[in-house]
């Protein structure tokens, strides 16, 4: 003992001035006694004294936590109600079914507006007559408001009054009026464009008297097959940087997917050595549009030949795969690698194209529906009859479509014999401008058994987000569905050519939906999720679809086709997938590891699902209850009075995300907040407000049994001498999404000045979820605070939080009441810790073992406070404050883990971004090095200037007054763009450490070559919080590197990689399909199309598609 009160310094060895002898005497028992102390350990750290620290540091937050918090005032308050309370255990599977039936009736509505919207336009086109000479204005949504030199309206202009609009994001709109919208590249007084803009002005009643039956409709519309799109309420549209408009609504996935039946795709591609320059071009972007003319009901291939027949993605050989976003995508990429080379030899490319095809069908794969071969080439030497007798006569139940390349027209009649031939569709694609005009032919032709047969199939999309239509990242970055239904024409004389005159169609915000299962029924953990008939995600509080580039948050390439099992991906035998994707209803029980605080940390659930079919639609809710936070739900009852003036208080707030009182469907209540909206009703000023009565009553029950809240944390503030400087803001909430907080110092001197503010959604009750400090508080028994520092950083400092939960129980039933706590800087909890890990001086050593007095302010000693994920709280290194203990010291933190007082748990990441580096994998992407990414920019850019100049209107130049003036070119707005990494889509793994509770100590010694460091753990009781004191002069990082917490990306070698892009998920096939009709005039299948192009044009286009290739 004695020797380690030498080692203490100081007071033990004292100044001699007796001599150099004398000096060199105690030198050499020092450096004996210091090889001692190596040999033994080097130093002995008291477990008893850190014991005693971390019993007297529990006290003093135990004590500083419900002091300023009043914790225990309110679990007394709800302890007072326990009488007059019930409490009822929730019923998931009623509970699913009475979501789903509310759900059912929005999309109903929304239904029925389009089915009104199909008839009245299918009436306007049968009493209207064709008028190849008609004159007609109308509202160009692009030439709106427009004047001219004289400041007279521009034709096709003309006053359009705008008016901001609550319910349409806040977006200037008109409501009396729907507007038109014309693609540049389509002239604006065309006798087909005038003809259906003016037979379309019917539909303008029917928008109006729509949206006053139904004041939730957001956008509707019809696409014309035209190409013009007539939108309601009408809008200002705003043209790109260079003045254009690229946006046509037959591209958008809603006209598409009315317009056909599901089919089955295969791409042949001709990549001889003929195809070279201009028309390589020209069949590149054709497979690029008709790839975007497919959806997730579709199914596709592509296939290239010349003196062999290849597949562009070889790990596809031989199957239809889903061209979902991902895929489509892939295909993208691959495409722009081919390269022409050798002779063509179609033959062999169309009969593979037929086997995969009736392989396909054999097996009950694909879509079991329309099946198509896309034949892309310059010419063929014959027309392969004797293919067509093999695989596809006399039933042709595959059609072939043609698209002749270039300007050589020599064996254009084979090609058009082959589709013709074959219920296809022959075109002639001479130049780029002519591309997507000539692939749209194939829609109209498939179209044809749907439209002869009148049947109007309503169509659900799966989720999306509109950057073109709003023009405010906010509002870019909204998902939402669209509901859509075909429109076809009725008159007899064109019966059998089965026109489609276009597309009528309304949009549904997601998150309005989702607002149909109220958060508070569905507890704490709970959720609710919608997945689509492919088992997609369309909305779930995980789903995370954007990420950032730069400081630009941005779709993430695969948003909309996130499989449910990548987001709930403990379902790893997809029960749960594979029961909602079937349509039916059922209960599923599941062990989840759930992250929380932005994945830093785990949280181990029971969660049970319960799930059903929306009727009528593709789509399948589920919803979860946690065990332990979502099974009971309690109820109580007081007078709207005496709830109202409580209610009243400035210290409270209630969930604005949360419907309360439903305040879009007066346009007088959309400006309301949801407290001001309750207020109003209880006070009967606005009686006709649509309001949750039960929400009410529970928020009225809570903000009177919190209302003593108010007074306690009052007088305290007013107590300014015994108020302990760095107290910030003391919080609580409740079951109904009410929040009460009290603000102990003024902003100037807050540190935390963002909590709780409307911006930080960590921390206040959100449409998707509870406050991370809710949530957390219910990881500890009523009455025990959890300690943790939010991730967010802040110039001024940290901020701790402290935070535990308030329950009510009744018989053998405990519910889950609230939360309460207090935040507060770091700095308070780290001067309290200091104080007490010093034993001072004149400490009683007699029978301590080991050093003593013990500081930890000793340099040769660290000390830290952890949480139970292994996050530092208290530091001498302030850097070191708020990292994971693995990362500051991987010795001390291996050494836990192998005692098991940590365990080591893996999270999975399925919705990552990667850079993209010479190994990434993604789920169906290929490799690509630095220099082809920045190969495939600079190629990017030049075929995308050619094919802005090839599509360019130039007929329209002859009418000028037509076309917006033309912002600034492409040069100028590439050129101060700055260099961003390039992420794709992958998969991680990351770590989480939780603290094992039953191992309340331990105290070990690390061995590190030539030397030893001994640490001791002690948990702080009441808390999730332990102590270590660890022997700070023993370096140990050489054979016990740090511990970190980053993501690694799940590398796959090339056979796992191309297994998982070949592998099909269960889906549920959409219901109807049509892919034949005996009055299906087939003889209707294409001609030559030419359009002309000036030779300054057609030279400047060659020499740049040279420099391309």
């Amino acid at each position: 003992m004695s020797r380690w009160s030498w080692g203490n310094g100081g007071n033990a060895i004292k100044s001699d001035r007796s001599g150099p002898h004398r000096r060199r005497l105690m030198m050499l028992m020092w450096i004996i006694l210091s090889l001692c102390l190596m040999v033994d350990g080097q130093m002995k750290i008291p477990p008893e004294t850190v014991q005693q620290w971390a019993v007297s540091f529990g006290k003093e937050l135990t004590a500083l936590s419900a002091r300023y918090s009043g914790a225990k005032l309110l679990q007394k308050k709800f302890k007072d109600i326990e009488g007059v309370v019930k409490i009822e255990e929730v019923n998931g599977e009623e509970l699913v079914k009475k979501f789903a039936e509310e759900m059912e009736g929005m999309l109903g509505r929304k239904m029925k507006s389009v089915k009104r919207l199909a008839e009245a336009a299918e009436d306007a086109d049968l009493h209207h007559e064709y008028n190849e000479t008609l004159e007609f204005d109308y509202f160009n949504s692009l030439l709106i408001n427009s004047v001219d030199e004289d400041g007279n309206p521009i034709p096709l202009g003309g006053e359009f009054p705008l008016e901001e609009n609550e319910h349409f994001n806040k977006l200037p709109v008109n409501t009396q009026h729907s507007n038109i919208q014309v693609p540049t590249n389509v002239y604006n007084r065309d006798p087909d464009i005038l003809n259906g803009v003016y037979m379309s002005e019917a539909l303008n009643d029917i928008f109006v008297d729509n949206f006053q039956k139904d004041a939730t409709l957001t956008w509707q519309y019809f696409g014309s097959a035209t190409g013009f799109f007539r939108l309601y309420p009408g809008i200002q549209w705003t043209p790109d940087e260079n003045g254009v408009v690229t946006f046509d609504c037959r591209n958008r996935n809603w006209y598409i997917q009315a317009a056909t039946s599901p089919k089955d795709v295969i791409i042949v591609v001709d990549v001889s050595g003929s195809m070279k320059g201009l028309r390589m071009t020209i069949a590149k972007h054709t497979i690029n549009t008709i790839l975007d003319t497919l959806g997730e009901n579709d199914f596709v291939n592509i296939i290239a030949y010349s003196d062999y027949v290849q597949y562009v993605e070889p790990c596809f050989k031989g199957i239809l795969v889903q061209a979902d976003l991902d895929n489509r995508e892939h295909f993208k990429l691959l495409v722009e690698n081919l390269h022409v080379k050798g002779e063509g030899k179609v033959k062999n490319a169309m009969k593979e194209s037929f086997k995969v095809l009736n392989e396909a069908a054999a097996l009950g794969q694909g879509s079991l529906c329309n099946q198509a071969i896309m034949l892309i080439t310059d010419g063929a030497m014959e027309d392969f009859q004797d293919v067509f007798e093999e695989f596809n006569w006399p039933e042709r139940r595959v059609r072939v479509f043609t698209y002749l390349i270039g300007r050589e027209m020599t064996f254009a009649e084979n090609v058009k014999w082959i589709a013709c031939n074959n219920k296809g569709y022959y075109t002639h694609v001479s130049t780029l401008a002519d591309v997507q005009e000539n692939v749209m032919e194939y829609l109209h032709v498939l179209s044809r058994p749907m439209v002869i047969n009148h049947d109007h199939d309503i169509i659900w999309t799966e989720a999306y987000m509109d950057s073109v239509l709003f023009n405010t990242q906010a509002q870019s970055l909204l998902m939402m569905t669209s509901v859509a239904m075909p429109v076809f024409s009725k008159k007899e004389e064109t019966l059998s050519h089965g026109i489609l005159l276009g597309v009528v169609g309304t949009d549904v915000a997601l998150r309005e939906l989702m607002r149909l299962a109220p958060r508070y029924k569905l507890g704490i953990q709970g959720y609710a999720f919608l997945i689509t008939n492919n088992g997609y995600i369309l909305s779930h509080p995980e789903l995370r679809p954007l990420y950032k580039e730069g400081k630009k948050l941005k779709p993430k390439p695969n948003y909309n086709s996130v499989d449910l099992s990548e987001v709930e991906w403990e379902d790893t035998e997809e029960k749960l997938r594979t029961a909602m994707v079937r349509g039916e209803t059922g209960t599923l029980s599941l062990d989840v590891r759930a992250s929380v605080d932005k994945g830093r940390r785990v949280m181990f659930l029971k969660n049970d699902y319960f799930y059903t079919v929306i009727n009528e639609t593709p789509f399948s809710l589920g919803i979860v209850l946690s065990r332990g936070y979502g099974e009971y739900i309690f109820t109580g009852n007081v007078s709207v009075e005496e709830g109202l003036h409580d209610l009243l208080t400035p210290d409270l707030f209630i969930a604005n995300e949360w419907t309360y009182c439903e305040t879009d469907i007066d346009p007088g209540h959309r400006k309301l907040t949801q407290l001001q909206a309750v207020i109003k009703y209880l006070t009967g000023k606005e009686p006709d407000l649509d309001c949750d009565a039960q929400l009410l009553q529970q928020t009225l029950f809570d903000a009177v049994v919190t209302a003593p809240m108010e007074a306690y944390w009052t007088a305290l503030m007013l107590n300014t001498s015994g108020m302990d400087d760095g107290i910030e803001t003391a919080f609580l909430g409740t079951r109904s999404g009410l929040l009460r907080f009290q603000r102990y110092s003024g902003i100037e001197k807050r540190v935390g000045k963002s909590f709780l503010t409307s911006t930080d959604k960590e921390n206040i009750f959100t449409l998707d979820h509870f406050p991370v400090w809710y949530r957390r508080a219910a990881e500890n028994p009523a009455g025990q605070f959890l300690y943790y520092m939010p991730r967010q950083d802040t110039r001024a400092g940290r901020i701790m939080i402290s935070t535990t939960a308030v329950t009510v129980t009744v018989g053998k039933k405990t519910a889950i009441a609230g939360a309460i706590g207090v935040q507060m800087t770091q700095e308070i909890i780290a001067s309290k810790f200091w104080a007490i890990a010093a034993q001072p001086n004149d400490t009683d050593c007699t029978n301590v073992e080991g050093v003593c007095p013990l500081r930890c302010d000793r340099f040769d000693l660290e000390c830290y406070v952890i949480d139970n994920n292994g996050f530092v709280l208290v530091s001498k290194q302030l850097n070191d404050v708020g990292r994971f203990f693995g990362e500051t010291d991987g010795s001390v933190m291996t050494t836990l883990i192998r005692m098991g007082m940590f365990k080591r748990v893996s999270l999975f990441d399925y919705q990552a971004m990667c850079k993209m580096g010479s190994h990434s994998v993604s789920r169906a992407r290929p490799l690509f090095s630095p220099f082809y990414a920045l190969a495939s920019t600079f190629k990017w850019f030049l075929s995308n200037f050619l094919l802005f100049l090839l599509e360019f209107n130039f007929c329209g130049l002859w009418h000028t007054e037509h076309l917006a003036d033309a912002k600034p070119s492409y040069s100028r707005s590439y050129s101060h763009k700055k260099k961003v990494e390039v992420l794709q889509p992958c998969d991680t793994e990351y770590p989480s450490f939780v603290y094992e509770p039953s191992v309340k100590e331990t105290n070990s010694i690390i061995k590190c070559g030539r030397c030893q460091k001994m640490f001791v753990v002690q948990q702080i009781p009441e808390s999730n919080l332990l102590m270590l004191v660890v022997q700070g002069d023993c370096d140990c990082s050489r054979q016990h590197p740090p511990i970190t917490l980053g993501a690694k990306e799940v590398k796959y070698n090339a056979s796992v990689k191309c297994d998982r892009m070949r592998s099909q998920k269960i889906r549920r096939r959409p219901e109807s399909c049509h892919a034949y009709h005996p009055q299906e005039n087939a003889n209707d299948c294409g001609g030559a199309y030419f359009i002309s192009v000036s030779g300054s044009l057609l030279f400047i286009s060659l020499s740049i598609v040279a420099l391309v290739s």
